[in-house]
């Protein structure tokens, strides 16, 4: 990192670690070379950053503030020396992505394994977090761009590419009910449930239609996870809902079954890949960026929950 950020680099690890002694063991540079730098920048400012507390050190609102501008500093001078790296003429540069849980699987490993076949000098770093989360993490620098649901307010987001995703019921190899493509909410009545829990972004679609179905839901089982929902369905315990990309992997190894609530009250889900409005992409992150794009459309309703044999 270049000598003009040292200041910056000794804070954040500080701000991190909470301790002057553990940031200079991992930066491998003396106590007092850190506390040095700190104490001239807080008497510049003219007001801590720190509180010297007995068991530690804790950030100040001041403190606070230069760790969130400190962090995007280091975001910036990443795509500035990407972008210096790319008049070189290298395809090379870090790339963050965000996605949401469902992606964790499938699609984005795929796409990310062909990424970094055709360009080994880019690297990539995957977050996988809750959706509104995702949409922070674009918006404030944290990721290049990511992919969640429906992104509600477009005005600090950019959508470059979305498909439609569907809810519906999920249901074990071979189970009588996996043979419907479309069924009414009301058809799992009377059977025990594995439903979705918050923060899932699907949990107000389950609402909807409970409410507007007037329809007592036998609740076996709930998970704000989506591996263990379709565990459970594997196991046997009850039919799950979920949405369609939720379970492309499985639909497709023939695992499991998907059929679509076919309610009228209920529409499909947005899945979009946004970028920040006010951020340019890297060069790095472009080509990223591209290559998810060019195969979003399979993560849409129908075409990716068909069986691969059919």
């Amino acid at each position: 990192m270049p000598a003009f950020s040292r200041f910056l680099r000794y804070f954040m690890a500080v701000g991190r670690l909470g301790s002057i002694r553990k940031a200079a063991d991992e930066l491998n540079i003396s106590a007092s070379a850190i506390d040095r730098q700190i104490l001239n920048v807080e008497a510049d400012l003219g007001m801590p950053l720190f509180e010297r507390l007995p068991t530690g050190l804790r950030l100040t609102a001041a403190g606070e503030i230069m760790m969130a501008a400190g962090g995007r500093w280091q975001k910036n001078l990443s795509d500035v020396r990407a972008q210096i790296e790319d008049l070189r003429g290298l395809k090379r540069g870090h790339v963050d992505i965000a996605i949401i849980d469902a992606l964790a699987k499938g699609y984005i490993p795929g796409a990310i394994r062909a990424i970094q076949s055709r360009y080994p000098g880019i690297t990539i770093g995957v977050r996988v977090l809750e959706n509104d989360r995702v949409r922070d993490a674009i918006a404030s620098g944290e990721a290049d761009f990511g992919i969640l649901f429906e992104p509600q307010s477009y005005r600090d987001l950019t959508v470059r590419s979305f498909v439609e995703v569907v809810l519906g019921f999920l249901t074990p190899a071979g189970h009588p009910f996996g043979d419907q493509r479309e069924a009414r909410f009301s058809a799992c009545a009377g059977s025990p449930l594995i439903v979705p829990a918050e923060p899932l972004a699907v949990c107000q679609q389950i609402a909807v239609l409970e409410g507007t179905s007037g329809l007592q839901i036998d609740r076996t089982a709930s998970s704000d996870n989506i591996q263990m929902i379709t565990s459970l369905v594997m196991q046997g315990v009850g039919i799950g809902i979920l949405t369609s990309l939720d379970v492309i992997t499985e639909v497709q190894r023939g695992t499991l079954s998907f059929t679509r609530i076919a309610d009228p009250i209920l529409r499909p889900m947005t899945l979009a890949l946004c970028t920040a409005a006010a951020r340019t992409p890297s060069y790095a992150a472009g080509i990223v960026l591209g290559e998810i794009e060019s195969g979003f459309a399979q993560l849409s309703y129908p075409v990716s929950i068909e069986r691969a044999d059919l």
